[in-house]
């Protein structure tokens, strides 16, 4: 077993969409600026992938100057991310992620945002939580200028890897 941790954040922009989770939150009058389409939410969870196994960071594969990676949908970055997981022979168990967000309210849509996740990740909703809480009005966050995601996540060498698992996500 080993276990992934990650933390990303982004400003809040005028006139960019917003995306958590893979899901585009409608009626936000702000969005996450970022060289991709910035989506805190997907960005914690694939660098945690990477980390789990000593992958490096997103910022090795997607670099922010690179035309190629230019509003790049970060679902396909957290899909290359975890194929990388499979590809060493070692699959998702459970993850826990945090988003730290102080005007948007993120109840109404943490399930949207969960089974967007699982989707993506071809696992069970059980296996997921997305959890949210403010800064108190402290910070950058609190201020409203940006919002982060956390996320801690445990993977687990598959009894038997093979290599049908990639060709059926």
């Amino acid at each position: 077993m080993r276990i992934g941790h990650a933390w990303d954040t982004h400003r809040l922009v005028e006139g960019r969409p917003l995306y958590l989770g893979g899901v585009l939150i409608e009626n936000s009058k702000l969005g996450l600026l970022g060289h991709s389409d910035a989506d805190v939410v997907l960005h914690a969870i694939a660098e945690a992938f990477l980390g789990a196994v000593a992958e490096g960071d997103l910022g090795t594969f997607y670099p922010d100057n690179s035309e190629e990676t230019l509003n790049m949908d970060s679902k396909i970055i957290l899909k290359e991310c975890y194929d990388r997981v499979l590809k060493k022979g070692y699959q998702l168990v459970n993850l826990d992620l945090t988003i730290y967000s102080e005007f948007i309210k993120i109840n109404p849509i943490r399930e949207r945002i969960k089974e967007s996740v699982a989707k993506l990740l071809n696992t069970s909703l059980a296996n997921v939580n997305i959890k949210a809480t403010t800064y108190e009005k402290m910070s950058f966050i609190g201020r409203g200028e940006a919002l982060a995601a956390e996320c801690v996540l445990l993977i687990e060498k598959c009894p038997t890897f093979k290599e049908d698992i990639l060709s059926q996500r």
